[in-house]
Formats: structure tokens, sequence, C-alpha cells
């Protein structure tokens, strides 16, 4: 059983899976590779002069992939919750979770499949944390927002949904803060 899986290989998911497997979560991601990056480019992202969007998604599956992530290129048909966690299912098999990440832009349907709440923009209701209403599964990026559509906010949010996931399995608070001493070589 992976620790986290996440749905959505854009800025949130990929966000996500690096917090998460940079901190010995076991990390699975699933990506179609139909981000909306791919017609983005970043001006506007902080420490980023001029990227594609192209270019950034590879770098940050790189990243995850580097600090330990598994990336597996299938869509995602269902996502069920079960007595000990989540079964997340592909056209080809079947992989179980402890805990779900939803980053799959403006496509609501698994969070509705799952029975979380909606708002009233009908967007997925969430915490501060990405947290949704079922507990364990969370919803990143523009799934939980009606405006404000932005990689490097949609980022921000994995982020702050495997700080969550983090702080839960600690059993404290967790946050993640590195150092120039941290660094591992490459």
């Amino acid at each position: 059983m992976a620790d986290v899986a996440i749905v959505g290989g854009g800025p949130a998911g990929l966000s996500a899976a690096l917090y998460a497997a940079k901190n010995d979560l076991e990390t699975i991601v699933f990506d179609t590779d139909e981000s909306w990056m791919h017609k983005a480019h970043l001006f506007n992202y902080p420490a980023v002069r001029s990227i594609s969007g192209d270019e950034y998604l590879e770098l940050s599956r790189g990243q995850a992939r580097d600090r330990g992530a598994t990336l597996h290129e299938d869509e995602v048909t269902a996502v069920e919750e079960t007595d000990d966690g989540f079964v997340v299912r592909t056209e080809e098999d079947e992989y179980t979770a402890a805990y779900v990440v939803l980053a799959t832009g403006g496509d609501r349907s698994l969070a509705e499949d799952l029975g979380c709440e909606f708002t009233d923009e009908e967007v997925v209701d969430v915490t501060l944390d990405m947290e949704t209403s079922v507990e364990n599964v969370y919803a990143t990026g523009a799934m939980g927002r009606a405006e404000k559509w932005q990689a490097v906010i949609a980022a921000g949010d994995g982020a702050a949904a495997v700080l969550d996931i983090l702080s839960k399995e600690k059993g404290e608070y967790y946050h993640d803060f590195d150092m120039p001493s941290d660094v591992p070589e490459l």
C-alpha cells in the first residue's frame, strides 16, 4: 500500500508528489499528460524568469522522481474508499493508498464520486489544508477554487495538502524547511 496516491500531474499534483516523496512517504502519481500547463508560459512564477509549461512539467516530474515518487501515465477511472484507505483504479490495474490527493484541475468528477461536499460555487469544499469532507482525501488547485487558477497557487495547494498529511503521520504539526546542508546530491 502506498502512503499517498496523487491523481493529476500538473503544478498541484507534482508539488504534492515532491513534498510527499522527499519526506519518505511512498508516493504514486497518476497523470494523463493533459495538463493546462502545455498551453502555458510562466513569467509570473517566483524565481523563474521565463519557462514554457512543457519545460516546467518536465523539470517538476524529474524532481518528484528524483525524490522517490513513482509516476504512472494512466487515467484513473475510479477512487473508492475502503476500511483501510482507498483503492485507485486505472484501466490496467488497481492501487491502494492511505491518502488521496486529487489534482485534476477543473475535472471534479472523482471528488463527486467519492462523496466530497461542494460549495455553492460548485467547487470542492476544502479546508485551508486542502482536505475535503471525506477524511484523508484532498482536493487541490482548480478543484477547490472557482477562480485564481495560477500555477503558483496550485503548487502551494499541493504542498499544503501534503504538509497536512505529514502532520497527521507524525502526530504533530510538521513543516518542510530545508537548510543548505540538507540538499541531497543527485
